[in-house]
């Protein structure tokens, strides 16, 4: 009898369903950690509008913008008059652009605008506004929606429609009474 060197038919069909068995374990926990890591970095986004809009609003006459480009580059034409071009701006150009981000689709909503004084405030000023971010694929790629506005509270909903905000309620623009707010 020869000495055959190798595995056997059920060694390797053990081995197989191993894997299988680690990989069924491991990949919810992947994706829920994925959907989390969206979720988070969604949260940061509304943060950083909710600062960027806070500081253009002192700058602004005490105005903010109905136009995130405004805030990307406010010495453009119709931003903050007299405004340096070589100063900082308050958003980043991405966040700005309302572009599908971090599994999240964006947009943006300016409330009642207010007449322009030439020295104090844009043409596109208004007295409050309103970020919403929503799953591009609800359960895939995040599971709330969120919202956040001039009153600085992020609001969320758990089925991954646009958050009721404050100011939605506050507008009575919104079916939803209650804001969840995020803690």
């Amino acid at each position: 009898m020869k000495n055959q060197k190798g595995f056997t038919l059920i060694e390797l069909l053990i081995v197989v369903a191993i894997i299988g068995i680690i990989a069924a374990i491991a990949i919810p926990s992947l994706l829920r950690a994925r959907v989390s890591a969206n979720e988070s970095a969604t949260i940061g986004d509304i943060r950083t509008v909710i600062s960027a809009q806070a500081a253009y609003q002192s700058a602004n006459g005490g105005w903010y913008d109905e136009e995130l480009t405004c805030l990307s580059d406010p010495s453009s034409g119709s931003c903050i008059p007299n405004y340096p071009t070589n100063s900082p701006t308050f958003l980043d150009s991405q966040l700005a652009s309302l572009l599908p981000k971090s599994g999240y689709n964006r947009s943006f909503g300016g409330g009642a605008t207010v007449a322009a004084s030439a020295a104090i405030s844009s043409g596109t000023s208004t007295t409050s506004y309103v970020y919403w971010a929503s799953p591009t694929s609800p359960g895939q790629t995040g599971v709330r929606g969120f919202g956040g506005d001039s009153s600085g509270i992020i609001c969320f909903s758990p089925d991954g429609m646009e958050a009721a905000t404050v100011q939605d309620i506050a507008l009575d623009t919104s079916d939803v009474t209650t804001c969840n707010v995020l803690q």
